[in-house]
């Protein structure tokens, strides 16, 4: 009986002793496989037995085999991780448009420069053909620069898009293999036991997945862990997986967006509810940078081409007879995205407010009034509920929202909303400067067509006896008449002056007085007069019709002062950049977001690390301690070999003495 008792002791311990040699082995063997976690054999007393002499032990039990594992550190190593991917994918699309912004004499603020630069020469030679020529290759270099890089923006959303659908497709794949092991897991645990490695498995799903979207889990009561993205939205519920979608957005096709799918159809996530993961990073990178750096270029491209079409059609061209220039720019057709969620007008069928390709006309519409004051941004319009009639416009670059009725001016353009009527709901997006570097084109092929000369010659009376001489004349206005003569006498020594305008026949059509002061312009008929040095009492001035247009330099000279002009985003707050420092403004703010994003990608990178370590120290396999272990459990295992051998000394001597 003793013999019996000592060999199930030695029994139990060899059994335990072989299953911790077997757990510490596959430990070491996993030393290196992704997503292990260290696993521990469970010992316990197999308890004791009563005699008179007391409790004997009756050895060793194996409970299970655990792993090491710990809820926090693994939630947070993956939204570390998460947020890292978040901010390493915004800062490796931004690297990539930062190149569409090229410096130096590649640049598109060069270009510019050199095609206001190519005027000065003709001015100095207005009737020189290859220095009009010079200038349509300027403008040409200008136009394909602003194509060049607007193709480029149209590419990276392209490769977003594509990305995301990509990123959408590998976490449903994902999602689905964690629904899968939900139910494997759940069916493992009735056994009593953890499937640790279908555990380990789970998690490193969940850990892909995180660095795609980042998730929130909740377990449930029959071991299975549910997943949820976007503040809520279920994507994994058990054993079932829901899928994520790629969603056009409502405005721009172009543009993608997140969805999910369930029983009510597929709806969009907002993009803010999507805070870590690559999916994260590129919506940023499209809603936010790529926007913007398409609107900076717009706004810069709008400007140059609304200056230089605008002093074009101020001046006349070296053609027979001479006429008011042509634009030499093309920015291409105004832009409006109506929404697809829109609704009829209301009382309106929806066959007349399509058109017959299906595609809905928008009742909203706009025109560019004054380049120099659009902003780099697009703008929101939708009816004002508060005040019929009127419309409310939100810049979507800072959310600054004003209620206007049709035909009124914002930042440089005009609304027009004409029938049929948007609905109550009906948004609109419009663009004044989005599509403008892409669709920007030279639509001047005929150097002569180049209006270097000014419609009007100023000049002094020769009997004068001030020294006031013309310093500049300008035209400034497109409703300058070209056939009227201005005759301006002064009637003072201080700067009194009266002005008649006389058409062709002589006639007077119109008359007044008025007081010249030191550096201050007089301004007739669309004109502007610049005089240098002091009139006196009886001194006279005329504007006349321009009489040899071929010999005139004036508006060219106005070309050329373009240089120095301020174009750019005027405003009642500010007083605009001139065309270059647009530009460097434009790439300074790229290279800000560059440099910050490469920062926080870092930072973060640092703090997954940090995590990850923090998990690993916990659940990891440390080498040095399973062969330290390695020896333990030999020597425990050898031991009860030995414990064997006696028990069946003892046995074999019991037997011999029975049998005497």
């Amino acid at each position: 009986m003793a013999g019996s008792a000592l060999m199930n002791l030695g029994t139990r311990a060899l059994f335990a002793n072989y299953a911790a040699l077997q757990t510490t082995g596959n430990n070491i063997s996993n030393a290196n496989t992704a997503g292990y976690s260290r696993q521990l054999v469970e010992l316990e007393s197999a308890g004791g037995q009563f005699t008179g002499a007391g409790f004997f032990g009756k050895g060793v039990n194996v409970t299970t085999v655990s792993r090491a594992h710990d809820v926090l550190l693994t939630r947070e190593a993956a939204s570390a991780a998460s947020v890292a991917a978040a901010d390493q994918t915004r800062a490796a699309q931004l690297a990539r448009l930062e190149s569409v912004f090229a410096t130096g004499e590649s640049g598109i603020g060069h270009a510019a420069g050199e095609l206001l630069n190519a005027f000065v020469d003709v001015a100095n030679r207005p009737q020189d053909v290859a220095a009009r020529q010079v200038v349509l290759s300027r403008a040409d270099d200008v136009a394909t620069r602003f194509r060049s890089a607007g193709a480029e923006l149209e590419m990276l959303q392209a490769n977003v898009t594509a990305e995301m659908k990509t990123t959408v497709a590998q976490v449903n794949g994902l999602a689905a293999r964690v629904a899968a092991l939900n139910g494997r897991i759940s069916l493992a645990l009735g056994s009593g036991h953890t499937p640790n490695d279908l555990l380990d498995q789970r998690d490193q799903l969940i850990a892909q997945i995180s660095g795609f979207v980042q998730v929130s889990t909740v377990a449930g009561s029959d071991g299975s862990l549910n997943l949820f993205v976007g503040g809520g939205e279920r994507l994994v519920l058990g054993g079932n997986a829901t899928k994520l979608a790629a969603v056009p957005d409502v405005f721009d096709p172009a543009q993608i967006h997140v969805g999910i799918e369930d029983a009510s159809g597929t709806h969009a996530i907002p993009d803010a509810m999507l805070t870590g993961g690559s999916m994260a990073g590129l919506l940023r990178f499209q809603s936010e940078d790529l926007v913007d750096a398409r609107n900076l270029l717009g706004q810069l491209a709008q400007a140059l081409a609304g200056a230089v079409n605008r002093q074009q059609a101020l001046g006349l061209d070296l053609k027979q007879p001479a006429g008011a220039g042509a634009p030499i720019f093309s920015t291409g057709a105004r832009v409006v995205l109506p929404s697809s969620d829109n609704a009829q007008a209301a009382g309106v069928p929806v066959a007349s407010y399509v058109n017959g390709s299906g595609v809905r006309v928008p009742s909203v519409s706009f025109s560019i009034v004054d380049a120099s004051r659009l902003t780099a941004s697009a703008y929101e319009v939708t009816r004002d509920p508060a005040t019929p009639g009127n419309y409310l416009v939100t810049r979507r670059s800072d959310g600054t929202q004003t209620s206007v009725p049709s035909g009124a001016v914002v930042d440089g353009w005009q609304l027009d909303v004409v029938a049929p009527l948007p609905a109550a709901r009906d948004r609109f997006v419009l663009q004044p400067v989005g599509t403008a570097p892409l669709n920007m084109t030279r639509v001047l092929d005929d150097p002569r067509a180049i209006a270097a000369a000014s419609p009007v010659t100023a000049s002094v009376g020769a009997s004068n006896t001030g020294t006031a001489t013309v310093a500049s004349l300008q035209a400034v206005s497109t409703t300058l008449d070209p056939t009227l003569t201005a005759n301006i006498a002064f009637t003072s020594d201080t700067g009194d002056y009266a002005w008649q305008l006389v058409d062709a026949g002589g006639t007077v059509v119109g008359s007044g007085a008025a007081t010249w002061q030191a550096g201050q312009p007089i301004a007739l008929n669309g004109w502007q007069l610049q005089l240098n040095g002091v009139p006196r009492n009886g001194d006279a001035v005329a504007v006349r019709p321009t009489a040899f247009p071929a010999a005139s330099n004036g508006n060219a000279l106005a070309f050329t002062d373009l240089r120095e002009a301020r174009l750019v985003g005027v405003s009642a707050s500010s007083g605009g950049v001139v065309v270059t420092d647009a530009y460097a403004d434009a790439m300074t703010d790229i290279g800000v977001r560059v440099q910050s994003a490469a920062f926080t990608a870092d930072v973060s990178s640092a703090v997954a690390e940090d995590t990850q370590a923090a998990l690993g120290e916990k659940t990891g396999v440390n080498l040095d301690e399973e062969a330290a272990r390695l020896i333990q459990f030999q020597q425990s295992y050898q031991a009860a070999a030995k414990m064997l051998q006696v028990a069946q000394s003892v046995m074999d001597t019991l037997l011999q003495i029975a049998g005497r």
